[in-house]
């Protein structure tokens, strides 16, 4: 696919462009959530709140919120597409066809609807929050986050003529190509674009996904982007996030059902896709916890996502917990997802799936010079890994800005739960500098999930 981006930007044709082009146009676990929600909570009312962590970037002195409302707006409008629920109908999804309840996909083309919001401004950014059924504001966690993003882009895009656009994306696809480029015939890679959340915009979000499926071939394991996975005939990747512990935590009564509500989250989902999409995410209120806490039954699952922690110490942690408990890690899969770039991704993967050569000790592999290079090992898996490559896929623009600016650069916008049925709702992570929540009740939840095996690492994106 050839996109002039300079000529489209140029014109001003991005103004024809909607940000959200689709209600496709979403992570693929939105859509598992999403059903789940419907069958299990159709009247639990929650809140979500969308606010910039990158403080010093001042989002509304960027563009006007008449742009934000207007893009909202369009995303209220639409709906499904009878060809999409098709699809969603009638596709396989991780071995399974027919992962979608028939009348769930009725629900979704007649009845579902995005909620009302309410839009602020306050010391140069924007504040949304979403009040309602939690069936009509989950789906709006992608939607805001994209056009947010994306209207970011535009306005910088404004600041440049053609030969500067045209500079702008020449070194972002060169940049682009040298990451790609280091991953061509890497043994039993498995990487998936997982970037939809903070893309740099819709257009170079699905130009960088066919770039990796023609490059990559079958080591480029598919997309998050539902729309996309969809045109492109790729694999939808994904299963779910920690809004679903973090309502389920909410709703509870006590300290001791606050503790058990991370598993029951576990039984709900097996029975929801009976058996199927196990992969847990046991970080919302720290990994250590879970896993010591955890019924024996959950190390039957397939794996598990690393998101906060280290994913070097988080993969270790569950390959001796899988051991304790009398499994092969050499079946369970690990996906390390958490602001990767093409080193991280190397090196994972010659730590969990191979064996280093030339005298590289494991606890030293980190600081080694050539760790990333495939030369300097060999095959030889200790564990499945999979890298949910995310943000500096999608939107590293840095350094490629003519002007030097950093107009381009990333931004770390969040869009998670507030609160469940008017009590605040929590995530803890494995990382202090991301915990969620009121200071009453953060404080609370580490009193009773305790705070071993956690760190406290500076937010990059």
């Amino acid at each position: 696919m050839i996109v002039n981006f300079a000529e489209r930007a140029h014109n001003h044709n991005w103004e024809l462009d909607p940000v959200t082009r689709s209600l496709l146009d979403t992570d693929f676990y939105k859509l598992l959530m999403l059903q789940f929600i419907w069958k299990h909570y159709p009247t639990t009312h929650v809140s979500f709140s969308l606010f910039n962590r990158s403080t010093s970037v001042r989002l509304a002195d960027m563009f006007p919120r008449e742009e934000l409302i207007h893009q909202m707006e369009h995303a209220r409008q639409l709906k499904f597409r009878r060809s999409e629920l098709v699809w969603l109908a009638g596709n396989t999804f991780y071995g399974r066809r027919g992962i979608f309840d028939p009348v769930f996909l009725e629900w979704l083309e007649h009845d579902f609807r995005l909620s009302d919001y309410e839009l602020s401004v306050k010391d140069g950014q924007f504040h949304l929050q979403f009040d309602g059924r939690w069936t009509e504001t989950t789906m709006w966690e992608l939607y805001a986050l994209s056009i947010l993003g994306e209207l970011k882009t535009r306005a910088a895009m404004k600041k440049l003529r053609e030969f500067g656009l045209d500079i702008l994306y020449a070194r972002a696809k060169t940049k682009l190509w040298g990451k790609i480029e280091r991953l061509r015939g890497v043994p039993d890679l498995a990487v998936a674009d997982f970037g939809t959340r903070r893309r740099h915009s819709f257009l170079w979000q699905e130009y960088v996904v066919n770039a990796m499926k023609t490059s990559l071939g079958s080591a480029f394991t598919g997309t998050s982007n539902a729309f996309l996975a969809h045109k492109h005939d790729l694999e939808a990747i994904g299963t779910n996030a920690h809004e679903i512990p973090m309502v389920l935590a909410a709703l509870t009564h006590d300290d001791q059902d606050l503790r058990a509500s991370q598993y029951r989250v576990l039984e709900l989902w097996q029975a929801t896709y009976h058996g199927s999409l196990r992969i847990m995410l046991p970080d919302t209120f720290g990994t250590t916890q879970f896993l010591e806490n955890a019924p024996d039954w959950a190390a039957d699952w397939t794996g598990q996502r690393i998101d906060s922690k280290d994913p070097y110490v988080g993969g270790d942690e569950y390959i001796q917990w899988l051991k304790a408990r009398g499994r092969d890690p050499h079946d369970k899969r690990i996906i390390a997802s958490d602001a990767l770039d093409v080193d991280d991704i190397l090196g994972l993967h010659a730590y969990f799936g191979g064996t280093l050569a030339n005298g590289v000790a494991r606890e030293d592999f980190r600081s080694a010079s050539d760790f990333n290079d495939p030369a300097k090992w060999t095959p030889g898996r200790r564990i499945r890994f999979s890298a949910g490559w995310g943000t500096l896929l999608t939107n590293d623009f840095r350094g490629c800005d003519p002007a030097t600016g950093g107009d381009f650069d990333p931004i770390s916008l969040i869009c998670k739960v507030s609160t469940v049925e008017g009590k605040p709702a929590v995530k803890l992570s494995d990382n202090y500098a991301k915990a969620l929540g009121t200071p009453a009740e953060i404080d609370r939840y580490r009193r009773v999930f305790g705070t071993k095996g956690l760190s406290n690492v500076p937010v990059i994106t």
